[in-house]
């Protein structure tokens, strides 16, 4: 009788030391998911600068190009500031993807005028940010696949349990907007 209870407190301890292990290795997992996230992220954000750094080249350029057509300058002055008022993550990445697809409006009115073919430092200037764009579609995928990851976790046992716990919430994506997702299946369809 007494090697059965102790065997039962064996099995009963190992149950408990298996949970407690259990409950660490997967805080400790969703503390490298969030920093990977977090870094994911600042990665995007470096880049979303660099393509702010270029667009008082792009407002210079519009003015020589255009003039002081007022809807052009408008837009592109709104979906700044738009940037600078966003007040959250979520709300930045918005009026970034807002002000991208300004931007790409911009440069698709602009390119048909005969001056903007012929102004050298406009195509050089749409090739930065052509490039620019580029390497922040690669960011933004690899911060969207950190953030799936992260997400999954936290809604999956024992992580959903763990999260609920220490306060740990759901990410969200970076996602470049209905109107862009089609505006670009449409411009590589043509192209």
């Amino acid at each position: 009788m007494l090697e059965f209870v102790l065997i039962g407190g064996l099995i009963v301890a190992g149950g408990i030391g298996f949970a407690i292990h259990s409950k660490w290795s997967t805080y400790n997992r969703l503390m490298v998911l969030d920093e990977r996230c977090t870094t994911a992220f600042a990665d995007v954000d470096a880049l979303l600068k660099h393509r702010h750094d270029l667009i008082p080249s792009l407002v210079e350029n519009l003015r020589s190009l255009v003039g002081q057509e007022n809807h052009v300058m408008a837009s592109v002055l709104r979906a700044i500031n738009e940037t600078a008022r966003a007040n959250s993550i979520d709300n930045r990445l918005e009026a970034e993807a807002n002000l991208g697809n300004t931007i790409n409006n911009i440069f698709a009115q602009v390119q048909n005028l005969p001056q903007a073919r012929t102004s050298q430092h406009f195509v050089d200037l749409r090739n930065s940010f052509k490039d620019v764009e580029n390497r922040i579609t690669a960011a933004r995928r690899y911060y969207n696949n950190t953030v799936q990851e992260h997400n999954a976790t936290v809604r999956q046992f024992p992580g959903n349990v763990v999260a609920r716990k220490h306060n740990i919430g759901l990410r969200h994506q970076y996602t470049l907007g209905a109107e862009r997702i089609f505006k670009d299946e449409a411009v590589s369809l043509t192209v």
